[in-house]
């Protein structure tokens, strides 16, 4: 019997960009992700935001900071994002 070696494509990770918002956790940033959404009934835009927990290891984000994070393995109850590389310093 031979094992097939061919590896099977992995999913699209999401990657989403927002701005750090908290840096006094140890190796973790928190992270607001803006996006707009249209209203249903009145059809005009709202602003929602959603707060993400990432992974920054070498604690080099802080607030202000525009980032890009990864979605990844779950790391701790809420982190599930991994912070990429910060597109704007503050």
């Amino acid at each position: 019997m031979s094992e097939e070696t061919t590896a099977t494509p992995r999913g699209q990770r999401k990657v989403l960009e927002g701005v750090v918002i908290s840096t006094k956790m140890d190796k973790t940033a928190v992270v607001s992700i803006e996006r707009m959404e249209k209203h249903e009934k009145y059809k005009k835009y709202i602003r929602r935001h959603s707060k993400l927990y990432a992974h920054d290891e070498t604690n080099q984000a802080s607030v202000g900071d525009l980032v890009r994070v990864v979605e990844c393995r779950a790391m701790s109850k809420l982190k599930r994002f991994r912070l990429t590389e910060i597109t704007r310093k503050n």
